[in-house]
């Protein structure tokens, strides 16, 4: 602790150093909304030096010559512009832009030598052509990432990516506007995330990357994060209304809630959004979600900025859950039936999340942020029918509610370091969880309560600090490295035995990348890493310590190739092993060791324009996954990945046309260790047409174009159906939907 502390004060000092002259710094912003533009290329053609922008919008270039320059500015989706600007000996020009929204093309993207900012221009592109029904939908733009439901739609989504079963987010970080979504030690599983409290019209960008290489992500990032952005403005009101089979209908309002003469220095929005859903299974899924956001931007003054958001969330349902396959070849049930129709849920959140940005006068940049949420959650499943209880069944319910509250405070710097431009970032921040009686029970038809199985209170606390340090080593070679300490303390009070334990760890992460732009077509990188994720509180104290942060170690090596104007390559090969870690299996109360992993693999992504208004993308993802010290024949994954592939083409009309045809493909997954049970894999096409005459918006989504019979969550389970003389262990799965269509009408104002 004494040695990171140490390298952390020096690292500080470092970046005091002065900044040299002849500096060009300024922002990017979007003219329509205000928001600024991450990615965004910043170009010198005269000196054939650049840069692009940070998740903020700045940028700055150092080490120029005095002198007369033009500096051209390109952005996926907007106009490109083109200023010029006098560098005068011994001060620091600034310069701001304010880029037009235009079409997309992808000769607006330019390869530079940081993966940081291809991966945003990756994700800006794909969000702009992408139908996305809901912001679950939006992690789909995170290449190779596959969600599932399996639950009446208002439980969280299964995640799957780089060979993982992530189940419901225990190795991806999620995060809304800095603000966190996993759930640690949560009543159904570790790392617990629902994005649902998310309006996915809200959403302006989504910044990810995979493996566990970046200083200021932590707990849960080892297969990779997404961190969704909320607009800051609206560029008009919209009012939404969706309708479609299964009894599915949606109502949307977006209101500016300031005089159009006032929204230059700041801005005050409304969205709300109200689901309805019967869903396509024979038990009605009766969903109702229902969203509001209030957000609040201002600046202050010409450094200083404050952000404000308040929203609230509520979701009930009831779900027919998974069912066996038998139950459907006997005769027992359709394969849209249910063996307990009284499964279901319900869940709110509350969030307040406040940010206050300052640039100082030496040019650093300062970030507070700090959020306060309120949780509840309550779900009910069977599993395993009657194979515990063959006259009341085995109906589970899981239940916890939750205060969540934190901050984050973070300093970038750009500098000079052994006479090569740098730029430093220090940050710290903490998290504390207080989940009041997290209880799991034994329940009869959602009413009757029978045994509570695990009751109790957990507080966990994660304190962190890091720094970032990325320096360029020439204009086309690029370090960076970074250095991360986390500590936790656990506690868990159960109720049941009245003993109450508490257990404490920290753990060091550190960080390395190297970048390479070999051409203006072509860039190579390496990353290297560890990261982790924390175990349940209730595993921590029933293993008495042991395991506590299990590490996951990285390493990429990639490339980013544009061999044409519009043709975009990223090609990678990883590989990413876990040390050992218990599991603490929310639906049994139960600890489990999941034993060392190992996985490899190579992900492929492909953009392609082949003309003005038609585009193609493809990401292709091949993985091993192995239980390492288990024998072999019987060291499979259970429903990790081998071969997972997305794609489809999009065009962008005249006359305000602009659609898609998407195709997903899951390839056969072991479903047990020894790959004796198969989890079908399954290919299916989505389609979108989209019309915009004035003010209005039509559109037609369809999910399941060809109508394919396909299972969408796959588990095996032992389980017992009621009059069964012994249980069986075989699949069991929840069907996906059948074909669905949609229609909306949309007018803005």
């Amino acid at each position: 602790m004494k040695t990171l502390i140490s390298l952390l004060i020096c690292l500080c000092l470092t970046g005091a150093l002065s900044a040299q002259t002849q500096v060009i710094s300024g922002t990017i912003t979007d003219q329509a909304s205000g928001e600024p533009l991450f990615g965004a290329n910043v170009l010198i053609r005269e000196l054939s030096r650049g840069s692009s922008t940070d998740p903020d919008g700045r940028f700055m270039i150092q080490d120029l010559p005095a002198g007369s320059y033009k500096i051209e500015i390109s952005y996926i989706g907007f106009e490109s512009l083109v200023k010029a600007i006098e560098v005068t000996a011994g001060q620091t020009s600034r310069i701001d832009f304010k880029l037009i929204p235009g079409s997309l093309s992808l000769g607006d993207i330019q390869i530079t030598q940081s993966p940081v900012r291809m991966n945003s221009t990756i994700s800006a592109l794909d969000i702009g052509l992408r139908p996305v029904k809901n912001s679950q939908d939006i992690l789909k733009v995170v290449p190779g990432l596959f969600i599932a439901q399996h639950a009446g739609g208002g439980k969280a989504e299964q995640i799957f990516l780089r060979g993982f079963d992530i189940d419901h987010g225990t190795d991806i970080a999620l995060t809304v506007d800095g603000m966190p979504v996993n759930m640690v030690s949560h009543a159904h599983g570790q790392g617990y995330s629902d994005l649902h409290f998310v309006i996915p019209e809200t959403i302006e960008r989504i910044d990810f990357d995979k493996g566990p290489y970046y200083a200021g992500k932590g707990n849960q990032n080892t297969a990779g994060f997404a961190d969704f952005r909320l607009k800051k403005r609206l560029s008009s009101n919209l009012i939404k209304l969706e309708a479609g089979q299964f009894g599915y209908w949606r109502g949307l309002g977006m209101f500016n809630l300031l005089p159009k003469t006032d929204t230059d220095s700041r801005s005050l929005y409304l969205a709300t959004e109200q689901v309805f859903s019967d869903g396509y299974f024979d038990s009605s899924q009766n969903l109702e979600r229902f969203n509001s956001l209030l957000k609040y931007h201002q600046q202050l003054g010409q450094n200083h900025s404050f952000e404000f958001s308040a929203s609230a969330f509520h979701s009930e349902w009831t779900a027919s859950g998974q069912i066996p396959v038998r139950a459907i070849e006997r005769g027992l049930i359709s394969r849209f039936g249910a063996i307990d129709d009284t499964e279901g849920g319900k869940t709110t959140r509350f969030n307040l999340n406040l940010q206050l940005s300052s640039e100082l006068n030496n040019g650093a940049f300062l970030k507070n942020q700090i959020w306060l949420s309120q949780y509840d959650f309550n779900l009910v499943s069977n599993f395993t029918f009657f194979l515990n209880d063959p006259v009341n069944g085995d109906q589970i319910t899981q239940s916890e509610e939750r205060t969540l509250f934190g901050s984050q405070h973070s300093y970038h710097q750009e500098h000079q370091l052994f006479d090569l431009s740098s730029s430093l970032e220090l940050g710290a921040g903490f998290r504390q969880d207080y989940v009041d009686d997290i209880r799991l029970s034994r329940t009869f038809q959602r009413t009757t309560v029978l045994e509570d199985l695990s009751r109790g209170d957990v507080t966990e606390n994660n304190l962190f600090l890091y720094a970032e340090e990325q320096l360029d080593l020439s204009n086309r070679l690029l370090l960076t490295g970074g250095l991360r300490y986390d500590f936790f303390s656990f506690g868990y009070d159960n109720r049941l035995t009245g003993i109450s334990s508490t257990e404490n760890k920290g753990i060091v992460s550190p960080k390395l990348q190297l970048s390479y732009q070999a051409t203006d077509k072509l860039s190579f990188y390496t990353k290297a890493g560890i990261g982790f994720h924390s175990n349940d509180a209730r595993v921590v104290v029933a293993q008495q310590g042991r395991q506590i942060l299990p590490k996951g170690f990285g390493l990429d090596i990639g490339t980013y190739w544009k061999p044409t104007e519009n043709l975009f390559v990223n090609l990678a090969a990883w590989q990413l092993d876990l040390e050992q870690e218990f599991i603490y299996v929310g639906d049994e109360g139960i600890v489990e060791a999941g034993g060392r992993t190992h996985r490899a693999g190579v992900d492929l992504n492909i953009r392609y324009q082949l003309n003005s208004w038609f585009y193609a993308d493809m990401d292709l993802n091949l993985t091993r996954a192995r239980l390492t010290q288990a024998a072999e024949g019987a060291d499979r994954i259970p429903l990790a990945p081998d071969f997972t592939s997305i794609g489809g083409l999009n065009f962008e009309g005249k006359k305000g046309i602009t659609g898609s045809l998407r195709y997903r493909f899951l390839g056969d997954r072991p479903a047990n260790e020894d790959n004796s049970l198969v989890a079908n894999g399954y290919f299916l096409l989505d389609a979108r047409l989209n019309y915009r005459l004035g003010a209005f918006d039509f559109g037609l989504s369809i999910e399941n174009l060809l109508n394919q019979d396909w299972r969408e969550a796959q588990f095996e389970t032992e389980s017992r159906l009621r009059n069964e003389i012994a249980p069986v262990s075989e699949i069991h799965f929840t069907p996906g939907t059948l074909f669905q269509a949609r229609l909306s009408i949309g007018v803005r104002f």
